[in-house]
């Protein structure tokens, strides 16, 4: 290829990099636990996700990197060809951005990193046969290598998901004074994510920060340093806050009075203190309104459509209020436009740019007859300044346990009302603590899915990259820019924050019943699954983990009917048809580039 065509390529390569980045949805599963059980609100999420994200990236993205860009096809296939390899990396982006874009759009739930795989492993075969794909192990780096974590990932997650519960569960909920035990060992989370977030950076060497060859007593000293030092921090200071916010129900506290530190303990709690209240979340939301209201605290039950789930509640009387005959599925669809009319109308209200852009769609519809119809061309005009609007404010302001609406007299409604009905329900003034922890166990694991998942998404793009300015085949050993690294994972956090409702809204509380203390098990579980997987440079599917780490949380129930087998199984076919059909994709796409006629 002339240089001319070079450009043409790499811009057309660049532009499905960035859309396969964007629409990286295990960033929204490492999030939608937290957010489904109310410990963050997604505005919130958003911004811890904008930083942790970028931290796990920059620190350590950069090792599975490599094997994404040098693991799967050798560099020899190419036979220093920079245009063969610019295009096949392309075509690899492409297949990927094509099959993920389409599942995020209709709420599927898939594996972004077994899809840009199995993509790359398509193309290689188009490109030099199948006997030029590294199917084997090949060092730790070839398919056989990567697609063994579909097995092993959500089973090491689930383990370590399990453990986590289980001692929360032992140790605090199944005590006389669970509130007390769950405030005091509160630090505990703070050694294990501390521990976890530097060995991760420290272990093997961060590429970035000089650390490649250090002693192991080096490393154990930092890492665990780090965890005690962040436990004895939150000894210091988060154990007498929720101390007063749990214990004595000061409703009167701030978060800034953190900084007083043991002197909380001291402060006298407040008059009516006993009428504070925390958040139910032993409450599962089914309608369009919030059970809780701007304060925190809960409604009066009798204007509240939510559905009490607690522990003395009759499994009988659940089934028998989810026996309902719900109508057909153009009734289940009509409620739903219904909920989403009224949560438009709430947004028309506002006085923001989305607001403005809300009416300005709401006051131009289009009419009756086909598009090219004057009044309808007219409409389009009116509506057009509307569309960048809403495309990026819309996901910001998207409420996901308004769109739970409808499921009540559905089979998945009763489905899941007998899964939750096998969860035994905690005290809310220990779930409301672990919510904080759930909040350190969540930027844990977003830390996770940027030293991972990013490495994935700029290994591609990293040698289209140097193959485009080089004009030479990228070397195996190639380091990928800093630059590159930072703009995939702000793509992948811009696509979350605009576009992750669409998967956070599916995933909460679908597989099992969510609390804070379970949440934040399952967070850590998965992020330390997802650690380890990258230190030996393996690329693994958060939502391969997350999933795991959920399923093994929910068996600590105690039974097999509190995990949703069929959601379950429905996940695990997903990812299993992601690997035939992304390779056959970008296989195909590799094929009709390179055998397409030309001048």
């Amino acid at each position: 290829m002339v240089m001319t065509e070079f450009t043409y390529v790499f811009a057309i390569g660049t532009f499905f990099a960035l859309m396969e980045a964007y629409n990286n949805d295990d960033v929204a599963n490492a999030w939608a636990t937290s957010v489904s059980s109310r410990s963050v609100t997604y505005q919130q999420a958003m911004i811890l996700c904008i930083v942790f994200e970028m931290t796990g990236a920059l620190t350590v993205g950069a090792r599975t990197a490599s094997t994404i860009k040098n693991g799967i096809i050798p560099i020899t296939a190419f036979n220093d060809n920079a245009g063969v390899q610019l295009l096949a990396f392309t075509c690899a982006a492409a297949g990927a951005a094509i099959w993920v874009m389409w599942c995020t759009r209709n709420s599927a739930h898939v594996s972004s990193t077994y899809s840009l795989v199995s993509s790359i492993a398509g193309v290689g075969v188009a490109t030099v046969g199948a006997r030029g794909v590294q199917w084997g192990w090949n060092g730790g780096s070839g398919l056989g290598a990567i697609f063994s974590g579909l097995a092993m990932a959500p089973f090491i997650s689930g383990c370590f998901g399990a453990i986590i519960y289980s001692l929360i569960k032992y140790v605090v909920h199944v005590r006389k004074d669970p509130v007390k035990w769950a405030v005091f060992t509160s630090p505990f989370f703070f050694l294990i994510a501390g521990t976890v977030c530097s060995l991760s950076i420290v272990y093997k060497g961060s590429p970035r920060l000089g650390l490649a060859d250090k002693p192991a007593w080096f490393i154990a000293s930092v890492s665990l340093g780090t965890g005690f030092g962040l436990a004895i921090l939150a000894g210091l200071f988060f154990v007498p806050w929720t101390h007063a916010k749990v214990i004595k129900r000061d409703h009167t506290l701030t978060a800034w009075d953190v900084f007083y530190g043991p002197l909380l303990f001291n402060r006298p709690a407040p008059v009516d203190a006993q009428k504070a209240k925390v958040p139910n979340y032993a409450v599962i939301q089914h309608g369009a309104d919030d059970d809780r209201d701007s304060t925190g605290s809960e409604t009066d039950a009798s204007s509240s459509k939510e559905k009490d789930l607690s522990p003395e509640t009759d499994r009988e009387n659940i089934d028998a209020e989810h026996t309902a005959n719900f109508g057909s599925q153009a009734d289940y669809k009509l409620l739903m436009v219904k909920a989403r009319e009224e949560h438009h109308a709430e947004l028309r209200r506002k006085r923001t740019p989305l607001g403005w852009a809300m009416r300005r769609l709401h006051n131009n519809p289009v009419g009756a007859g086909s598009s090219y119809e004057l009044h309808n061309m007219k409409a389009y005009l009116m509506r057009l300044p509307a569309f960048p609007v809403v495309a990026l404010f819309y996901g910001m302001s998207y409420d996901i346990h308004r769109s739970q609406v409808g499921i009540l007299g559905t089979p998945e409604g009763k489905r899941m009302a007998r899964v939750y009905s096998q969860a035994p329900k905690y005290p809310n003034e220990v779930e409301f603590l672990y919510s904080y922890v759930q909040v350190i166990t969540a930027c844990t694991a977003s830390f996770a899915h940027g030293a991972n998942d990013v490495g994935n998404a700029v290994g591609v793009w990293a040698a289209m990259y140097s193959a485009w300015s080089t004009g030479t085949a990228s070397a195996a050993k190639n380091p990928v820019p800093l630059w590159q690294i930072a703009v995939m994972a702000l793509t992948i956090c811009i696509g979350f924050i605009t576009y992750g409702y669409n998967i956070m809204k599916v995933m909460g509380n679908k597989l099992t019943y969510h609390s804070p203390s379970r949440g934040s098990s399952m967070e850590m579980g998965a992020a330390i699954t997802i650690l380890i997987f990258s230190q030996y440079s393996l690329p693994v599917s958060t939502s391969m983990c997350i999933t795991g780490a959920t399923v093994g949380v929910g068996l600590c129930n105690g039974s097999f009917k509190a995990v949703n087998w069929q959601r379950v199984g429905l996940l695990f076919l997903s990812w299993v048809v992601t690997i035939p059909i992304a390779g056959l994709i970008g296989g195909i796409l590799m094929g009709l580039s390179l055998n397409m006629p030309h001048f």
